[in-house]
């Protein structure tokens, strides 16, 4: 009977350790999500291959996308305003910002290089 209370002596101090420990570990996770969320402010440079302005899309050959660690390829995208698709045309230089959203990547704004 002894050695029963002894182990659950001894797993009660290790959950109390264990606990703390685990909580420290998720702050430490919230941080790094809130890193990435400035990390998605970063601008990626591009060039327009293709625009569908009447489904709101662009086809974007671009460098790698940091914050979602993407190498650079050649994909569609939705854009999140349509009204930004207006004045682009294929072989325009861009620089835009993608986020994954709903299973989707959304570019949130797209800037013509001057």
């Amino acid at each position: 009977m002894n050695t029963i209370k002894n182990i659950l002596a001894i797993s009660a101090l290790a959950m109390g350790i264990a606990m703390p420990v685990s909580s420290f570990a998720q702050a430490t996770m919230d941080h790094g999500k809130m890193a990435m969320s400035h990390a998605s402010d970063s601008m990626t440079d591009g060039e327009v291959k293709k625009v569908d302005p009447d489904n709101g899309k662009v086809t974007l050959k671009h460098g790698e996308i940091k914050n979602l660690d993407m190498p650079g390829m050649t994909m569609v995208f939705t854009v999140r305003d349509k009204g930004q698709l207006a004045t682009l045309k294929p072989g325009d230089k861009v620089q835009f910002v993608v986020i994954q959203e709903g299973g989707k990547m959304v570019v949130t704004d797209i800037q013509p290089v001057r």
